[in-house]
């Protein structure tokens, strides 16, 4: 079967309207992507990522008319696009095609990202099962990786894990690979505890994982706190963190740009011993150790 997909660029404010529009009149789905190679935060869980200048892509059946498509979505938003590009495509699982980009991706010395449907580039590593979801967090953004090197340079050997703003999991169950002796997962979205529940249940960890919203987090002090966020919470959620955080336990903070380095440590530094600054391209990591 052939497809007919209809891109038009749109300002982030009205990509969104966009995206409803086509789909009231049939498309069979809509994706975004970024119309001006801009870095995108990480976003926090539950929100929508959408760059300054978006291309919103929506994809119909062959049979859909060109300019009658036009003229319908004109009477929708009420006036019509002034950009837009129809191209004929060949029929796929278009649900997963996006996927395909998605290789086995190693992280430090023996941490490994398998996406599903290929095997391990080596067997006797330390073998993460995960496919890229709708949950946020699958290692191929920076500030992820930056958070599962430091996992995998300091194993969490029998110790206690916090993952806060856990996505799709993929923090805590790599810890608990790694040795951790149990992880807590949190996230707002409860999609995110789904999705981070199932990964745990893939990777044979689930009996040693619990993942839950914030509010039904344990009264507990964990070992290891890893949060993977955006600076403005992560500066909000300094003090509760570090309550988090037993004396002599480890914390690394990410999902921040370089500019926000100094903003977030001084946050953390009434408790934290902070290390040197990782980078990754544009990307930090924060880390450090709580003092008594």
């Amino acid at each position: 079967m052939v497809w007919l997909q209809l891109h038009i660029p749109a300002p982030r404010e009205k990509a969104e309207r966009l995206e409803e529009a086509l789909t009231d009149l049939g498309a069979s789905a809509v994706t975004f992507r970024d119309g001006a190679d801009e870095a995108l935060l990480e976003p926090a869980p539950g929100s929508t990522p959408l760059w300054q200048e978006t291309v919103v892509s929506a994809l119909f059946e062959a049979t859909r008319e060109p300019s009658a498509l036009l003229r319908e979505l004109e009477a929708a938003l009420g006036h019509a696009p002034e950009d837009y590009r129809f191209e004929q495509l060949d029929d796929r699982n278009w649900e997963r095609a996006w996927m395909d980009e998605f290789r086995p991706m190693r992280f430090g010395r023996r941490l490994w990202i398998i996406p599903g449907g290929f095997p391990p580039e080596d067997p006797q590593a330390v073998n993460l099962h995960l496919d890229p979801g709708l949950a946020f967090g699958t290692g191929t953004h920076e500030t992820t990786a930056l958070c599962l090197e430091w996992l995998d340079a300091e194993p969490p050997r029998e110790r206690s894990v916090l993952d806060y703003g856990c996505g799709s999991g993929v923090l805590a169950i790599a810890a608990l690979l790694l040795g951790a002796r149990e992880a807590v997962g949190c996230d707002i979205d409860p999609q995110a505890v789904t999705a981070s529940r199932d990964n745990a249940l893939a990777n044979g960890v689930a009996g040693r994982a619990r993942f839950c919203r914030p509010a039904e987090l344990p009264e507990a002090q964990f070992d290891v706190v890893v949060a993977n966020i955006l600076a403005s919470p992560l500066v909000g959620l300094a003090e509760g963190l570090a309550g988090r955080c037993r004396a002599g336990g480890r914390i690394a903070l990410s999902g921040l740009l370089a500019g926000q380095a100094e903003m977030v440590a001084e946050a953390y530094r009434p408790w934290f011993d902070l290390d040197p600054i990782a980078h990754r391209g544009d990307w930090i990591r924060i880390s450090g150790t709580r003092r008594a």
